[in-house]
């Protein structure tokens, strides 16, 4: 059995992670594969480390991984989601960063989540992604996200007008600092921070949240996740940002995006006891009253 660590950022939580997770993988006799621009990094700390293969792509990584191990917070795991694509590898999130709602592992329940791996007894969550394409070349083979499509203005003194249509049919006119587009998984992200729902992963849905509307009337929106949702930005000054996830473009108002889902899914292992339930009360902080401490 193999399987693969990805990790952007190394520190000293990180670096014992990685090196925790190793030593518990050896006792296994589970072969580990590094991500090679963490390999470069971490084996001059961790001389151990040295014997293990990399990888850098999708392509290497293919090559008889049973999972990814992500070492770090939620945007790492993010960053995953391009050397997984569609190979349904299932992803384990090792938590060292703050809030844990994807990479929901501690690094003390790592023996946990290799045993899972080794029984085949895990819990696996599918995740929806959303697709976009432009009416110009702009995002290559990457144009896929798991939390969210968002089209932002660059200037803090203006804002953006952007023409958005459902299924081809007009739906409204944004005068806003910007749109986004998320995911069930997503609407926990950069869409609840600008008050739209919060929505369960299993609803096979996307959210459609203004950034700060100027018309205070336009509301988030629950749309099917069989909808095409397709935007341009008619008026604005210069340039403004398009992203997924943690990447993002400058582009300008000649640009036309479509929104649709992703044909396939990202897999991420969760505790068999950590449901979303468990996950908004415990990172939210759900019903629980500060009174009582």
């Amino acid at each position: 059995m193999t399987i693969a660590v990805f990790g952007r950022l190394v520190n000293a939580k990180n670096t014992a992670a990685v090196r925790r997770l190793y030593e518990r993988a050896e006792q296994h006799n589970i072969s580990v594969r590094l991500f090679k621009p963490l390999a470069e990094q971490i084996i001059p700390q961790c001389n151990e480390l040295g014997n293990c293969e990399a990888f850098l792509n999708f392509t290497e990584l293919m090559q008889d991984v049973t999972a990814l191990f992500s070492i770090g917070g939620d945007g790492t795991l993010l960053n995953t989601v391009e050397l997984v694509k569609n190979s349904n590898i299932p992803v384990v999130g090792i938590n060292t960063g703050r809030l844990g709602f994807l990479a929901n592992f501690s690094v003390d329940q790592i023996e946990e989540a290799l045993q899972l791996i080794i029984s085949k007894q895990y819990t696996e969550d599918h995740r929806t992604l959303l697709e976009v394409s432009s009416n110009k070349p702009l995002f290559g083979e990457n144009n896929f996200a798991l939390n969210e499509f968002t089209l932002q203005k660059t200037t803090p003194s203006a804002v953006i007008k952007v023409q958005a249509y459902v299924n081809g049919e007009f739906l409204s006119s944004y005068w806003a600092d910007g749109v986004i587009v998320s995911t069930p998984t997503g609407s926990t992200g950069y869409s609840m921070s600008a008050n739209g729902p919060i929505v369960l992963p299993q609803s096979n849905s996307f959210v459609l949240t203004p950034i700060a509307p100027h018309n205070l009337n336009l509301r988030p929106i629950v749309l099917p996740d069989s909808s095409e949702i397709s935007f341009q930005v008619s008026e604005h000054r210069g340039e403004c940002y398009c992203t997924l996830d943690s990447n993002s473009w400058s582009v300008d108002s000649s640009y036309t995006f479509t929104v649709k889902k992703a044909d396939f899914t990202i897999n991420i292992i969760r505790p068999k006891e950590n449901t979303f339930m468990d996950t908004l009360r415990n990172k939210l902080m759900w019903g629980l009253d500060n009174r009582n401490k």
